[in-house]
């Protein structure tokens, strides 16, 4: 998708988390959409650290487990 395209896509929040969102929304003169991509601009490289569900999962080649432990 290139820069400009837009695409639709619903977001489910919890809704004290949603009151927050409409809130900041109204305060900044902004969208929630605005928002939520700022937030993701933002969070992009801290979330990149965080290590996904299959960085834990054990190797396929079991020489490759050895190695760990030694």
């Amino acid at each position: 998708m290139g820069q400009g395209e837009t695409r639709r896509q619903n977001l489910y929040f919890p809704s004290d988390m949603l009151s927050e969102l409409q809130k900041e929304s109204t305060r900044q003169d902004r969208s929630i959409s605005w928002l939520i991509q700022q937030a993701w601009k933002i969070a992009r490289a801290e979330l990149k650290r965080v290590p996904s569900t299959t960085d834990y999962l054990p190797s396929d080649n079991p020489d490759a487990a050895g190695e760990a432990e030694r």
